[in-house]
């Protein structure tokens, strides 16, 4: 057993100084060469939508580089949400500046090695102009799920502060949601979250698909289509192999035998799901009644997104 855990010790250790190494002489030849960036590939949608089973599975693809974390931390580095005086996290596209598309390039070619990556990061939905000033060739995967489904997941998450809201412990402003049960905002902020601080916790989530859907969609529009693929979450149920084959094929990616292995079983190990994946699961939840109340207030984005409420 000792001699065991031994090799194991040494083979995370020789994994972990090749890595480093790797990344020394990346960092080298981007120095030299600046090799550039293709056709970047950003997964938006709003928060537990099912962009992460969607950014995961982009990520097995051999062709792109991922860092297969979500990159909060690395834009929030960038442009600092408290220098916009914590009103939202989407980053005006007049800060696109040359030195940030060269800084966003050098690290995922360090990390990853390739020209083409895949990123995902909710907070980056409300971006979108401003990825496309850094990138104007990159392509946007739009991840939409239903309004009941969605909000139903918003609530269960703003329950676990420690995993999703561990970016805003700094905010300036006392948080005080259902008279104080939640004390730290959770996902993202979008323009007007301050509006909300000690409202309940369905107008909360509620706001927040709203606000994310709606800028995603106005940022739809500027993008030209062969840029653009919108995937909705309860196909992906249905068929997740079709669905992605389609995905892949709208990116210009091959969607070859491991990918195709990959998706045949991808809903059988899920990614942060709270509970069994299943379409309107949410009607038979404790949070039903709750969220009935809220859908006349996310109807309009709702039916621009192609579900009838």
């Amino acid at each position: 057993m000792e001699t065991d855990n031994f090799w194991v010790k040494a083979g995370k250790t020789t994994r972990y100084y090749a890595a480093n190494f790797s990344r020394i002489v990346r960092g080298t030849r981007w120095k030299v060469a600046k090799p550039s960036v293709e056709k970047p590939i950003f997964v938006v949608g709003c928060s537990r939508a099912g962009t992460t089973l969607v950014y995961k599975t982009f990520s097995e693809c051999r062709k792109l580089g991922s860092l297969q974390r979500e990159t909060h931390d690395f834009w929030a580095t960038l442009h600092p949400p408290s220098e916009r005086n914590w009103d939202t996290h989407a980053i005006d596209p007049c800060m696109a500046a040359p030195q940030d598309r060269d800084f966003v390039a050098r690290y995922f070619f360090v990390h990853t090695g390739k020209r083409r990556f895949v990123d995902k990061n909710n907070q980056n939905g409300l971006s979108i102009p401003y990825l496309r000033q850094l990138f104007p060739d990159a392509v946007f995967v739009y991840v939409k799920r239903s309004p009941g489904d969605n909000l139903h997941s918003l609530m269960e998450g703003w329950k676990r502060a420690d995993e999703f809201a561990t970016w805003s412990n700094t905010l300036p402003v006392e948080v005080a949601i259902e008279q104080g049960r939640f004390t730290r905002w959770c996902f993202f902020l979008a323009e007007g979250w301050r509006d909300y601080v000690n409202a309940s916790l369905e107008e909360v989530c509620a706001f927040q698909y709203r606000t994310m859907n709606e800028a995603i969609l106005e940022a739809k529009e500027q993008i030209p289509p062969d840029q653009w693929i919108d995937i909705v979450y309860e196909e992906l149920l249905n068929d997740p192999v079709t669905g992605f084959a389609d995905a892949f094929a709208k990116a210009g990616l091959s969607f070859d035998e491991h990918m195709r292995r990959h998706c045949a079983t991808v809903l059988a190990k899920p990614y942060n799901a709270f509970s069994e994946i299943r379409a309107s699961k949410w009607r038979d939840k404790e949070n039903r009644e709750r969220i009935e109340s809220t859908l006349s207030d996310v109807a309009d984005v709702a039916q621009r997104m192609g579900y009838e409420l």
